[in-house]
């Protein structure tokens, strides 16, 4: 326990040594590509040597040594970015020279990773083992002729260190997951336990690992982890290199390319280490200009998709304007990591006669900072005082004023209000740019300790659209993306948004993706009809898309008519629909590369449903213990892919507890308390948040619409 808050631990429970951990150059001599994009890359970077975090994770030290007399609470943050000084001894020490003793400046090295011997669960928070590892003689010699030795042995017979620093476990997503996945522990925070950044169950539950059963698009092949976005083969003569899918000799991108387009710039990095990253974002999202609403409301009349050659926009009316953003390369939210930093925003003009007339989400000229009104994708993070998270202080995290982040293979919908100018002739331009820049003005200018200086990291566009509408437009250019799909995810925005308040929008989108002929438009408009509580409409349109003749996502049907039977009580037919499922019972789902069993949001409503049917059970004690019995192995195997779902521990607790098991029972209960969301504590602070900052507060709003205003009014500061 010497290591917690964070998970980590040595496989002894020892330290292990600075220098077997920092031997980064002795890997380059067979590993030269690999190490030279490592180099440049994050990982690199990632401790006391990043800007950035040596600024967060001092005020971090300093705040766990004025609460507790010691730095150890850090440690939440060592296990994951500070590995050599935190597994040699040195992190604890509240005097430890961050700057000038070489442990700080390693990053995350080779051997921090490829020394890692066992994941040890699913949490996160570094919960790995990682031990010293063991090497041919005199690998630390500092004689030549011993040093040849030592990689003449390694050659010669290379299946011992093959297996001493490649595992099966580097190619797993839980591998990655044990950094990507964090919890912000009581021992940080001092108020309870929260859930932080996660990629790893977005992956997992996603239709891009195959394994998410409720994704709304599913690739030809599931993607099995990481790697294949984040570690791309790259040619290579290197020792280790070998045949890729192609059979040329490659090694995995040790750069991991993603998305920090601001390390390159802050480190000095060479241009085509940053170019590198942005290539990475460019396409990974969509932006469509698709419809105008009259009257500038929700429920206005609809002109959809849209067409130069049927809208025209009267001068003096007013329109809302509808934005889709769909992910499209991802496999995990948009964004993810630092996504209360990240700067992510949709910048919207409407120009006519070569004159912007109308804009949203314009940057300042002298600050660099982005219009506080535009629209973000990203995450507003809270203190308990109802103060933004502004420079990656986890251990103040309360609560979040709102959440736009993206799912993987899903969208969102951004309504703006445009009033046309009175005076207007001719047709109007507009234009919708989606912006990366890590990080935003206010961090920056905190980390860099310069209250005044211009944010000039590089802005990468992901995507842009264009459109002229009026008289003498121009034909619109023709779409990327097939006419059903744009209606369809125009749909999955309406239907994503919070509350009741755009559904019927969405079930009119649906509508149209079904009258083409599409069994998705079927399938969601079920979705629509099961979040506004009518399920005898979606019974009935399921049916229909059972006798669909090209039904694209049987499972998806068979998942959607079990919540139907479940919400119906016809908890029989429930329970076989969701226990099959588990099983993967599609050929073609199987042949992708699909297992739905890993979807532990499946196994807690087939567990559910068991011990609902238990509950109900009155003539027969042996069925409805047997009943208890499955519900409960179905909710541990769900707790054994996610330990910490506060719902499958209360489900489990019920189910115990009817089993006449107390101290299991009890055991869970206190599990749930801990892990469950504490809505009642959020009120204070999201209204305290709400006062102070108005841009903040209405982009919080169930449904927002942003207003399209003076080029000059939208080039805010911050």
């Amino acid at each position: 326990r010497y290591f917690f808050p964070s998970l980590a631990r040595t496989a002894t429970g020892n330290f292990i040594p600075a220098r077997s951990l920092m031997n980064d150059e002795y890997c380059r001599e067979c590993h030269a590509d690999n190490h030279d994009r490592w180099a440049v890359s994050a990982h690199r970077f990632a401790s006391f040597n990043n800007p950035a975090y040596l600024f967060s994770v001092r005020n971090t030290r300093a705040k766990m040594l004025a609460r507790d007399g010691n730095v150890q609470g850090a440690r939440f943050c060592a296990g994951c970015h500070d590995l050599v000084p935190f597994f040699s001894g040195a992190f604890d020490d509240p005097d430890f020279d961050d700057v000038n003793d070489p442990t700080a400046s390693a990053g995350i090295t080779c051997t921090g990773c490829h020394a890692i011997t066992h994941v040890n669960s699913p949490r996160g928070n570094a919960d790995y083992t990682i031990e010293e590892p063991l090497h041919y003689p005199f690998a630390f010699s500092d004689s030549p002729f011993l040093g040849w030795v030592n990689r003449t042995l390694i050659k010669a017979k290379p299946a011992f260190h093959q297996r001493t620093f490649l595992k099966p476990l580097h190619r797993t997503t839980e591998f990655c997951g044990t950094c990507h996945k964090v919890h912000l522990p009581v021992e940080l925070n001092g108020y309870r336990w929260l859930r932080g950044q996660n990629h790893y169950d977005s992956f997992l539950l996603s239709g891009v690992s195959g394994h998410g059963l409720e994704s709304f698009y599913y690739p030809d092949r599931a993607e099995p982890n990481c790697n294949g976005c984040h570690m791309p083969w790259q040619a290579s003569t290197d020792f280790g290199a070998r045949p890729d899918p192609q059979g040329r000799l490659a090694v995995h991108d040790h750069q991991f390319p993603g998305a920090n387009t601001a390390l390159p710039v802050l480190m000095g990095m060479p241009a085509e280490a940053l170019e590198r990253q942005r290539a990475f974002l460019e396409g990974s999202v969509t932006v469509d200009l698709f419809a105008l609403r009259a009257g500038g409301r929700i429920d206005g009349e609809l002109s959809a998709p849209l067409d130069p050659a049927k809208v025209a926009l009267e001068p003096g009316a007013t329109y809302l304007l509808e934005v889709v953003i769909r992910t499209r390369r991802l496999g995990h939210l948009f964004t993810e990591g630092t996504a209360d930093s990240n700067e992510v925003w949709l910048e919207l003009t409407a120009a006519a006669g070569g004159q912007t007339f109308a804009a949203s989400g314009l940057m300042d000229p002298d600050s660099g900072a982005v219009d506080r009104y535009a629209h973000f994708v990203n995450a507003y993070v809270l203190d308990r005082d109802g103060r933004r998270i502004d420079r990656r202080n986890a251990e103040d995290i309360f609560t979040a004023l709102y959440n736009h982040q993206i799912p993987p293979g899903a969208a969102d919908v951004v309504f703006y209000r445009l009033r046309i100018p009175d005076d207007l002739a001719g047709p109007v331009t507009l234009r919708a740019v989606l912006n990366y820049r890590k990080f935003d003005t206010r961090y920056l200018r905190l980390f860099q300790d310069r209250p005044d200086t211009r944010n000039d990291l590089p802005v990468t566009r992901i995507a842009q659209a264009e459109l002229t509408l009026g008289p003498s437009a121009p034909p619109a250019p023709a779409p990327e993306w097939p006419l059903w799909q744009r209606w369809n995810d125009y749909g999955i925005g309406l239907l994503r948004k919070p509350g009741l308040g755009v559904l019927r929008q969405a079930e009119q989108a649906f509508a149209e993706v079904t009258a083409m002929g599409r069994s998705e438009g079927l399938l969601n408009l079920a979705r629509t009809y099961l979040r506004e509580g009518r399920v005898a409409d979606a019974e009935a349109v399921l049916e229909r898309a059972a006798a669909h003749p090209d039904l694209k996502y049987p499972w998806t049907h068979a998942w959607l008519t079990a919540e139907v039977n479940l919400e119906n009580g016809y908890l029989d037919q429930a329970i076989a629909g969701f226990r099959a499922l588990t099983d993967t019972p599609f050929n073609d789902a199987r042949s992708r590369g699909f297992d739905f069993g890993a979807d532990y949001r499946l196994l807690e409503r087939l567990a559910l449903a068991l011990y609902e049917r238990a509950r109900g059970e009155r003539r027969d004690e042996a069925v409805r213990i047997e009943h208890l019995r499955e519900a409960v192995t179905w909710f541990e195997r769900a707790l054994a892919l996610d330990p910490e779902r506060a719902a499958s521990h209360y489900g489990l607790s019920r189910a115990l507890e009817a089993l006449g098991d107390a101290d299991g029972a009890e055991r869970h209960l206190r599990a749930h308390e801990r892990y469950k969301i504490d809505d009642n504590a959020r009120d204070e602070a999201v209204a305290a948040a709400r006062r102070a900052d108005p841009a903040a507060a209405a982009a919080a709003d169930a449904v927002v619409i942003y207003e399209l205003r003076d080029p000059r009014e939208s080039r805010a500061g911050i």
